[in-house]
């Protein structure tokens, strides 16, 4: 496979895992029981558009803010590692995470849930947040970042496909079959979560060894 082809795969393995549409699904069923299906496909669609923006927003301002507030790249990359790897732990309990809205919370949120919670935190989240400037800032090409807002635009469209699906999709795999997707996915973030770390760690290790030489 080509650079290209390569960064794709990993753009959307971490951004469809970290969003992780199947396992927002119950939430959203949750929220949405008492819409009829237009208004359901509505709320979709609303958040799924204002989670795209919202990614894309912090991805092409994110190195801005780095500058601005003096934070290295390098160093986002290990407090997202630390955000990843509790994000997989979660996942890989087959639980949600602790940003999702609770039960007793939904009617406070429905006269507009498309925004929040559904579009912020629970579609764009901190660990979709971190990706995004991380992975922009990886994009080193005009053809990568070209690549990187396509692929954004194709899990965010499937995100809406599987939220308005959410009650036939959650029907085919069952209680069980979503509890090891669940699982599945958190595996994956924790993998992904270990690499973004280490590939933080390495460059100011190799620094600090450097000053202590000199």
């Amino acid at each position: 496979m080509n650079d290209l082809t390569v960064f794709g795969v990993l753009v959307f393995t971490s951004f469809f895992t970290l969003i992780n549409p199947l396992g927002t699904m119950p939430i959203f069923m949750t929220m949405t029981q008492d819409l009829d299906d237009k208004h359901r496909e509505y709320t979709a669609r609303k958040a799924s558009i204002i989670a795209f923006f919202t990614i894309l927003f912090f991805a092409f301002t994110g190195q801005l803010m780095f500058n601005f507030f003096g934070i290295s790249v390098n160093s986002f990359r290990i407090v997202g590692g630390v955000i990843f790897f509790l994000m997989g732990m979660d996942m890989l309990q087959a639980r949600l995470g602790k940003v999702k809205v609770q039960q007793s919370e939904i009617k406070s949120y429905i006269t507009d849930i498309s925004i929040t919670p559904l579009a912020i935190p629970m579609i764009c989240g901190p660990g979709a947040i971190t990706n995004a400037i991380v992975m922009m800032e990886d994009a080193n090409t005009i053809e990568k970042k070209v690549v990187l807002i396509f692929v954004i635009f194709i899990v965010l469209l499937l995100t809406y496909i599987i939220l308005f699906s959410a009650s036939k999709v959650q029907k085919f795999l069952g209680e069980t079959g979503n509890k090891v997707m669940m699982r599945l996915m958190g595996l994956i973030v924790m993998v992904i979560a270990v690499e973004f770390f280490f590939s933080g760690l390495k460059p100011i290790l190799i620094d600090i060894i450097k000053q202590a030489i000199n």
